[in-house]
């Protein structure tokens, strides 16, 4: 449900959604070969000098910062001593984030020009994070590949309110009053979503289409159907892929060997504060991250026959965090949208990109400068499930139904 301005900015006010604006005509979206023109051809030339030196630069930092975590237990006064700890691990996950990025731009081939490198450093950035790399690196090019599609995207896609009321049992009607959650609920279940939305993707596909999946087999269990990112043979890959699966969980289970060798050393409280509470920093932040980029009251999803390519990849977000994201998240906050076209375009340049495409897009450039947490509260309170429009143009798009965003 695009808007009819060139962005979706809010300053003090989210204005609610309304029918005549809630979607554009498809027909006028730009070609991705037109788009792609308007990008300078050096945008898509990775540097191996430049990707490195950030991932030196932020394992340099991982490491003073670890450096001064060990020395957190020396402080005497226990109020100090805790508030040291909280803000250990609020900034070792900044930090542990962006490594998660890096590796992200290395399973695109944003990296480098060079597969083995890229794959090489990804394997052991996302190792490190307990994130099964090739796992992630074949679901995610699929998500790709279908950004938008309400029945094959494999991120966030939003249920239908037809869907959610049969499921329920009830009318279209009584589920609307489902939205009107007291602010306590609506906490606990937006806590969830940040601490595990993370884990019960990787094990279960939650949030997926219900065309996710690559394959069908219908002798394998409910574990294996949900499609596990650490099967091997799991619905979301190929069986060539499988050996890919292994080298993933193999690089699990040596970096869980590696926590279990520190703790036997520090000890697992220390183990925890060191590095699970950073663990749990940095799914935060790449749930929110990515539920920001693919949510939004105005942004709509498309059906078959009028979903393509380019169309679903616009239905992305681009959104403000401000100096985190510069500079310690690589700017992918703020840069979503032309990642999602040209994913091989490293982070360094998808600001200068970004600029050279958004005349082209007009209406399909969607931006939002909300405050970024305050906008999480929000679109998660707001944005429910969807419901398709039937006529005319906009027929097979599917737009947000429910509550108005309002602060």
């Amino acid at each position: 449900m695009a808007t009819q301005t060139v962005t979706l900015t809010s300053t003090k006010e989210v204005q609610p959604v309304k029918a005549d604006k809630s979607t554009r005509d498809v027909s006028k979206c730009p070609t991705l070969g037109d788009i792609k023109k308007a990008i300078p051809p050096h945008c898509f030339e990775p540097s191996v000098a430049i990707s490195m030196s950030y991932m030196v630069r932020d394992i340099i930092l991982v490491a003073i910062l670890g450096w001064a975590g060990l020395q957190i237990p020396r402080i005497e006064t226990f109020w100090i001593r805790a508030a040291a700890w909280i803000l250990y691990g609020f900034t070792q996950g900044l930090i542990f984030t962006g490594i998660w990025i890096l590796s992200h731009e290395c399973g695109h081939g944003a990296f480098s020009k060079h597969r083995v490198l890229n794959d090489t450093v990804g394997w052991f950035g996302h190792s490190f994070l307990l994130v099964p790399y090739f796992s992630w690196k074949f679901s995610h090019a699929r998500h790709h590949r279908f950004t938008g599609h309400i029945e094959k995207d494999l991120v966030f896609v939003p249920k239908t309110q037809e869907d959610m009321a049969s499921k329920l049992k009830i009318t279209v009607n009584a589920l609307n009053e489902l939205a009107e959650d007291t602010p306590i609920v609506n906490a606990a279940k937006l806590l969830f979503h940040q601490l595990f939305g993370w884990q019960t993707y990787l094990l279960f596909n939650v949030s997926a289409g219900k065309q996710s999946r690559v394959r069908d087999n219908n002798k394998t269990s409910w574990f294996n159907q949900r499609g596990s990112h650490f099967d091997p043979w799991s619905v979301l890959f190929i069986p060539r892929q499988a050996i890919f699966i292994i080298l993933s969980d193999l690089g699990l289970a040596i970096m869980g060997y590696i926590l279990y060798l520190a703790a036997q050393k520090v000890g697992w409280q220390m183990v925890g504060l060191l590095y699970g509470q950073s663990y749990f920093w940095v799914h935060h932040w790449l749930v929110a991250i990515t539920y920001l980029h693919h949510t939004h009251p105005d942004v709509p999803h498309y059906a078959e026959g009028t979903w393509n390519f380019t169309l679903g990849n616009l239905c992305t977000i681009d959104r403000d965090f401000g100096w985190i994201d510069q500079h310690l998240f690589h700017g992918i906050i703020g840069t979503h949208s032309v990642h999602h076209l040209f994913p091989r375009i490293p982070f360094y340049y998808a600001d200068e990109a970004t600029e050279a495409i958004r005349p082209l897009l007009g209406e399909f450039y969607n931006q939002d400068k909300t405050n970024f947490l305050v906008s999480l509260w929000h679109t998660f309170k707001t944005c429910r499930w969807v419901k398709q429009v039937e006529e005319g143009a906009t027929r097979g798009v599917y737009v947000w139904a429910g509550k108005t965003m309002e602060k």
